[in-house]
């Protein structure tokens, strides 16, 4: 018996004793007076070897792995027989609170059998428990990195954000400058461009491009501008077989034919234009 299993089944035996010991003490009393004394006393021997029969026969099946329903039945028989005769004496005692005190005992040392059983049914062994703490260990050392880790991204992330943050505010803080700036620099120009002594001032200067005629001299203006028209499109590009005919004409121009170099040196002196892996590959099909 292990020292787990000793905590449940002490306290069921102790009771288990002194129940019985009750019991045939309070039949000797209660029945002595009614009957003969041998004849109590074997009715409280009955009792109490009948209870401790189903209860030795009860705990051989549990060490065997097995249960009885009418085994254990007849053990609570017993046990209410018991506490029936206990009830029965203190309602026919003066000193029935004690008596009834005590009655309960039978009931709660099968009970007390009754927890005992689910103990056993449910003990582990030493190296059961020590693999369950390991794999509760495990859990909670893999759920406290994972914790620490997320903290630590949330802190990186917090951190990023304030930087990217702190320098976009930084960026507006010096367009809003710059725009400033520019906005007082081009009020300014305006002004000036319309103030009435600006032209005379600056034509007072300068000399006359043209003899008779006074230059007019206009600041520049802040505002849209032409668009500049798009540069021409480049020539369509020359088919394969276009490429081909152009090649071979090329090569053959001079006898002997040209070699590669001299017939690409040519081509492009001629004016047109081709990739050199599509040359390349024109010069094949024709040699």
């Amino acid at each position: 018996m292990s020292g787990k299993t000793t905590k449940t089944v002490l306290p069921a035996v102790a009771m288990t004793a002194v129940s019985m010991v009750l019991t045939l003490a309070v039949v000797l009393m209660w029945l002595g007076t009614a009957v003969p004394w041998l004849v109590a006393l074997v009715v409280g021997l009955g009792i109490d070897g009948g209870w401790l029969a189903t209860l030795a026969y009860e705990r051989r099946l549990a060490a065997q792995g097995d249960h009885s329903r009418v085994v254990t039945a007849v053990g609570w028989v017993f046990g209410l027989i018991a506490t029936g005769f206990l009830v029965a004496h203190a309602l026919t005692t003066e000193a029935s609170a004690a008596w009834l005190a005590v009655a309960w005992l039978p009931i709660a040392a099968k009970a007390l059998w009754l927890v005992h059983g689910l103990w056993e049914r449910t003990a582990l062994t030493a190296a059961a428990l020590d693999a369950i703490r390991g794999i509760q260990q495990e859990a909670r050392d893999e759920a406290a990195v994972a914790r620490a880790r997320l903290r630590a991204e949330a802190t990186s992330e917090e951190t990023r954000l304030t930087a990217v943050t702190g320098a976009g505010a930084r960026v507006a803080r010096v367009q809003a400058r710059t725009a400033k700036t520019l906005a007082g620099a081009w009020s300014t120009l305006e002004e000036a461009r319309q103030g009435e002594d600006t032209s005379r001032a600056l034509t007072s200067v300068t000399s006359r491009v043209t003899p008779g005629v006074t230059p007019r001299w206009e600041l520049p203006v802040w505002g849209p501008v032409e668009q500049v028209p798009a540069l021409e499109s480049a020539p369509p590009a020359l088919t394969d077989d276009e490429l081909d005919a152009l090649v071979d004409r090329i090569r053959t121009s001079q006898t002997p034919a040209l070699s590669y170099r001299e017939m690409a040196t040519r081509f492009r002196a001629a004016g047109h234009s081709a990739s050199e892996v599509r040359l390349r590959a024109a010069w094949k099909r024709v040699a």
